[in-house]
């Protein structure tokens, strides 16, 4: 029988030299632009402006001088499409109706707008505050109820709090797979976090949980069954009792999602990478983070824990 977390260590090391350099990347992100990823106007408020001008006359330093005139001295201004398209997008920080009123008169001056392509959103501060802070304690309760789930699901299972323990790191390694992911790509590419970030990375830890219950469920039926048999070859046997009907669920879904960046919407397309590397690292977790931390618990491999007494009989006798 092939034993998949005899390897274990060599897993932690993979994860490791992902989620260093992955931190790193944050840290950088951190301190050359304040903040490890690209905020989007719905998390730190502010306006956007999506223009379209009628003809040629706009340019970014005339643009830029109207958004100075209402005290805004550094606008983010991107010209969008060709640039016969006359399109444009302004980031600036918030502004009320009246200077929303006066920015559109003066760019019109500069050149007619296309009223009907012209896109205005506002978004103040303490709203900003409320989604961060909304979205921070979605995360948190999902983990506290998954956690919880687990403890009373596997209640008859000696140290039940493990599974849920091991379930949350796997998630939480998840969650910086992705972050990380998402700070290189605003690096890169100026990509932003927004409302839809906020549903992948939920999406992904109720993916990542969901897989990781299934092999759980299957050790907790095979412990009284093979008692006998020593911790990781039980834990190992479940991974391959359930590893080919998981794999099979996952690569279906992952056809899915390639199709949808290779076809789909450029609204979404974001969204949707971002939810393939989630589930992605959420399916490696489950079968080689989540289940072989167990196996380092029992073992006594993990710093600042305790190990169980043995499964086997004879050896809790000696």
């Amino acid at each position: 029988m092939f034993n998949i977390v005899e390897k274990r260590r060599w897993y932690y090391t993979f994860s490791g030299l992902i989620i260093i350099p992955g931190l790193i990347i944050m840290l950088y992100s951190i301190i050359t632009t304040g903040q490890p990823f690209r905020f989007s106007i719905d998390f730190q408020g502010g306006s956007i402006y999506e223009l379209q001008f009628t003809e040629a006359g706009a340019t970014e330093e005339n643009i830029r001088q109207v958004f100075e005139q209402v005290g805004d001295t550094n606008p983010l201004i991107q010209q969008l499409g060709n640039p016969g398209d006359y399109r444009w997008s302004v980031r600036t920080g918030f502004h009320n109706d009246e200077e929303t009123r006066q920015i559109q008169e003066r760019l019109n001056a500069i050149a007619p707008l296309n009223r009907d392509a012209l896109r205005v959103e506002n978004v103040s501060a303490t709203i900003g505050r409320e989604v961060t802070q909304a979205a921070f304690l979605a995360v948190v309760v999902a983990a506290l109820i998954v956690t919880g789930f687990i403890v009373l699901a596997f209640r008859q299972v000696p140290d039940a709090v493990r599974y849920g323990a091991c379930a949350i790191l796997a998630m939480i390694h998840d969650v910086l797979i992705v972050s990380a992911i998402m700070s290189l790509m605003g690096l890169l590419f100026g990509w932003e976090v927004d409302a839809l970030f906020l549903t992948a990375v939920l999406m992904v830890v109720g993916f990542s949980i969901q897989d990781t219950i299934v092999l759980f469920d299957r050790i907790r039926e095979n412990i009284p069954k093979f008692l006998g048999e020593p911790y990781e070859t039980i834990v190992n046997r479940s991974i391959l009792e359930t590893i080919h009907r998981s794999l099979t669920t996952q690569i279906n879904v992952f056809f899915v999602m390639i199709a949808i960046m290779l076809f789909g919407g450029e609204s979404i397309k974001h969204f949707v990478f971002i939810l393939f590397v989630g589930l992605l690292t959420g399916s490696y977790s489950s079968i080689f983070i989540a289940v072989p931390l167990l196996v380092s618990w029992e073992k006594g491999e993990l710093p600042l824990v305790n190990r169980r007494r043995d499964l086997q009989p004879a050896e809790a006798e000696a």
